[in-house]
């Protein structure tokens, strides 16, 4: 019989960190890609570094920032952590275009990490 989590596909996809201000996200920026030669792509919130390191320009969620596990069905794989036991925040959720959850968080943070999980 096949693992429920083989059937999800749970991956680590990126991880954020939280910088205080937008200057001290692109300082953190820079050196990932100074040193690691990590392409820079910024967006409204946050810039990322290479496809897996993110580092908002503020305070997201999470004491220290947070964690995204991609999922191939996020549905399933909400209503599997649920039945461990888990709760996630309802306002943490985002939808894309079509209308389908694409985002939702954990209400819980694990070591000062918010752990969200996202639609591949």
């Amino acid at each position: 019989m096949s693992d429920i989590r083989q059937e999800l596909g749970f991956e680590v996809i990126h991880f954020g960190i939280n910088c205080i201000e937008e200057e001290n996200a692109k300082k953190t920026a820079g050196f990932f890609s100074e040193v690691f030669g990590l392409p820079l792509k910024e967006g409204k919130d946050s810039i990322f570094a290479g496809p897996s390191v993110e580092i908002m320009k503020g305070a997201g969620r999470g004491k220290c920032g947070h964690i995204a596990i991609s999922t191939n069905d996020i549905i399933k794989a909400k209503g599997y952590l649920e039945s461990m036991g888990f709760e996630f925040d309802p306002e943490s959720k985002k939808y894309n275009s079509e209308g389908r959850l694409v985002v939702i968080y954990l209400k819980n943070e694990i070591a000062g990490f918010a752990v969200h999980l996202l639609q591949r």
